[in-house]
């Protein structure tokens, strides 16, 4: 059984003992990083590939950024497909995604969003799963969410996702901190940072990708349905990367936010889980709410998982660049990247 993985709180804090007495094993760990980024065998592929990642490990708002990269995308008349490994999912064969089939056991939660706005193909075998989607639904532009550290695909445009209230935490490599990978070995790879939110945090970073020339992108989460929770006393309740940005969210729809429950990302419910919020919210008079992520994995969950998520209000977001034209510039650039590796020109 796979435990969902929660990040230690030291890792979002200055630099400490924990994170000292674990720098043996953040220097190998960003040694084999760092060698899999500049000498990973990146297979290319007939259409061009936009990279959507996060120099960090856990949640940055990958998903919201690949979806409306894609919405960009088809804007401008292209035929998106979305490529993921499918975190937590069961079994290893390519599969594209079914919304009205697959359970998020199958494919993992966030290709289940991923599938509602183009085809979406879920396997380790990036390479594969991409010329599935070319091959069979016509896909022209492949969009990774995440995989930006697996280097399996050679892109022609890596964006790098940051949460500003968070920013690189410590600034240290896994299992010190948070860093995937070396930073400067990750910024040689990518080619522009999206700052999501706002956070002192985020200032470090817009100053390090100033100084490596990369250009900085600016986009908040914003609520798709958040008149509807106006003044509404809930209980929030969210098994994601920051589960504070859920809450603070909810707040911001004017939701009365008198309890909330934080699960590790891409959490399994239990029938306990969902009996303890159920009676929480019962006992307080509050109404449930979570994410749409939660609820992908609670609606292709259980019957019992099916018949609590119908006593749950959902929150749904959306990202939005603060420059209406960010997004599809992103994808034009992709675009002239993808012509001058193909044709030189």
């Amino acid at each position: 059984m796979k435990v969902a993985f929660k990040a230690p709180d030291f890792w979002w804090q200055a630099p400490s003992w924990q994170a000292a007495a674990l720098s043996p094993l953040a220097l190998t760990y960003g040694a084999v990083a760092a060698r899999n980024l500049d000498k990973g065998r990146r297979a290319p592929l007939s259409v061009p590939v936009l990279c959507v990642g996060n120099p960090t490990v856990g949640g940055a708002g990958k998903t919201p950024t690949a979806m409306a990269l894609a919405r960009a995308a088809i804007a401008l008349g292209r035929t998106p497909g979305f490529v993921t490994r499918g975190y937590r999912r069961k079994g290893s064969a390519i599969l594209v995604v079914d919304g009205d089939r697959h359970t998020a056991s199958q494919t993992g939660d966030e290709p289940l969003l991923l599938a509602k706005i183009a085809p979406t193909a879920v396997s380790a075998d990036r390479r594969k799963a991409a010329e599935r989607l070319i091959d069979e639904y016509g896909c022209d532009l492949i969009i990774m969410d995440d995989g930006f550290q697996s280097a399996r695909l050679r892109t022609d445009y890596a964006l790098l996702a940051v949460d500003a209230r968070r920013g690189l935490g410590n600034w240290q490599v896994f299992p010190s901190g948070p860093l995937r990978a070396p930073l400067k070995t990750q910024l040689a790879h990518a080619s522009a940072i999206l700052m999501i939110g706002t956070g002192e945090a985020g200032a470090a970073v817009v100053s390090e990708a100033a100084r490596s020339n990369h250009p900085v992108f600016r986009a908040h989460l914003l609520a798709e349905n958040g008149q509807r929770f106006q003044g509404m006393p809930v209980l929030g309740f969210a098994g994601i990367g920051h589960p504070q940005k859920f809450t603070e969210t909810l707040k911001a729809c004017g939701a009365r936010v008198e309890m909330t429950r934080a699960f590790p990302d891409h959490h399994a419910y239990r029938p306990q889980d969902l009996a303890r919020l159920s009676q929480e919210a019962w006992k307080n008079g509050l109404q449930l709410v979570t994410t749409a992520k939660d609820a992908a994995r609670l609606a292709t969950g259980t019957e019992a998982a099916r018949l609590f998520l119908a006593e749950c209000e959902v929150l749904d977001v959306t990202l939005s660049f603060e420059n209406a034209g960010a997004a599809s510039a992103i994808v034009k650039e992709t675009l002239a990247n993808f012509h001058r590796r193909r044709f030189g020109a």
